[in-house]
């Protein structure tokens, strides 16, 4: 471990950061695998098992408010740290017997979950934004991308993991060793970890969770539509339809949907050199309207080839792996964006109140994905989807371009 000494302060805590929401996000992925299966074997529909993960995304709407309020008071390795150890409560909670785990009781663990999940996920990207220069725009955006496309594509390998886990130790085995391990996390982040990494030099009052920059809630607003988008199709609808209209048994969904979500991390690694980052130019407003304009025609064309029934299944398929791959360079750009207008001083407030938009935007989506496909088919869920992205494009247009990105409204 002496080459990890002589690395630079800030290279180090990036690879920490780097490695806590990693496992973090492997047990993450691996836990919605184990709820899903297990659920599934006992009966119950997918559109009931997506409605246990409702507290999910709802507390994630809440903690990123408070989450980042906490961040900027405590330091973000303490809201990182907290985090883990929330991740490890919600798998203790699912050690109960069998005869326990009740739909109420596997709710609470998932919220607890979904608290975890926004408090690690605010404080890793909160955090590259005090690890690189001010003048450093197009390495931020580096780090931003590896940061995001490693996490998602390591979602997905969490949904083959708890798939395996499954297979070989059953419920409760595969819980018990993914709380082990990250046990085993937590007590090398709560040694590794810089102290006062993020936390303000002035005590934000907790009114300073709502952003007073305009750039912040511009972006927001077009996040909470864009993950809106992907999940009104994604979460139920796309599941259901796969297994009951192409007749595919839950493995193949599954690996379906983790190979999607695989592939979908990789591209937003590689987010940078597709967008044409350069370090005199890095990318602005106007290349998230386009490329968001470029990802409205993906569900626009399934929806028509739905409705007329036309090679459904070769456009569906191919299609959806498009959006994956649009849809990721739209997701990285954002997520670059929201660092980048940030402020220094207490950044987790703006990370927070972004992720907090964005946690709406998947609630929103997981909502309407069973209601809409109940009552109307995935067609109109991808119809939805088109006019969700459509909106993020317009309201894109008004996200700072060039050097408008120094503009940035002072908190009071």
């Amino acid at each position: 471990m002496t080459w990890l000494t002589q690395l630079s302060p800030q290279i180090r805590q990036y690879m920490i950061v780097t490695g806590n929401y990693w496992a973090f996000t492997l047990t993450d992925g691996a836990l919605r695998m184990l709820v899903v299966l297990y659920f599934y074997g006992l009966g119950y529909s997918p559109f009931e098992i997506a409605m246990l993960f409702i507290f999910y995304e709802v507390f994630g709407v809440i903690t990123n408010l408070v989450g980042s309020w906490l961040g900027a008071r405590l330091g973000l390795n303490r809201t990182m740290n907290m985090g883990l150890f929330m991740q490890i409560l919600a798998l203790a909670m699912l050690l109960a017997p069998a005869s326990l785990l009740t739909v109420p009781w596997v709710m609470g663990a998932q919220a607890l979950s979904g608290i975890a999940k926004d408090l690690n996920k605010m404080s890793a990207k909160s955090s590259i934004k005090l690890l690189v220069p001010n003048d450093a725009q197009g390495q931020l955006y580096k780090w931003i991308a590896i940061l995001t496309g490693s996490k998602n594509a390591l979602k997905g390998v969490g949904f083959f993991l708890g798939g395996a886990l499954l297979s070989l130790l059953g419920f409760q085995g595969a819980i018990l060793l993914m709380a082990a391990m990250l046990t085993v996390v937590w007590i090398a982040s709560l040694i590794s970890l810089k102290k006062d990494l993020g936390k303000a030099k002035n005590k934000p009052k907790f009114t300073d969770i709502f952003s007073k920059s305009q750039a912040v809630n511009t972006l927001s607003a077009a996040r909470m539509f864009l993950f809106g988008a992907r999940d009104v199709w994604f979460v139920v609808a796309l599941p259901v339809y796969l297994a009951t209209v192409f007749n595919w048994d839950h493995w193949y969904v599954g690996g379906f949907m983790a190979t999607w979500v695989i592939g979908y991390g990789i591209v937003q690694g590689f987010a940078p050199k597709l967008t044409g980052n350069r370090k005199d130019t890095p990318p602005d407003g106007r290349h998230a309207m386009l490329w968001a304009l470029a990802l409205a025609i993906t569900p626009a064309t399934i929806a028509l080839s739905l409705y007329y029934q036309w090679n459904v299944p070769f456009i569906l398929i191919t299609g959806l792996l498009i959006f994956g791959a649009l849809f990721a360079v739209n997701s990285s750009l954002h997520s670059y964006l929201i660092v980048s207008y940030a402020g220094k001083d207490g950044v987790s407030l703006d990370v927070g109140f972004y992720y907090m938009a964005n946690a709406m935007g998947r609630l929103i989506g997981t909502v309407l994905s069973g209601w809409i496909y109940q009552e109307y088919g995935l067609g109109m869920c991808l119809g939805i989807s088109t006019l969700f992205i459509a909106i993020t494009a317009v309201i894109s247009v008004k996200l700072p371009r060039g050097q408008e990105r120094g503009i940035r409204v002072e908190k009071g």
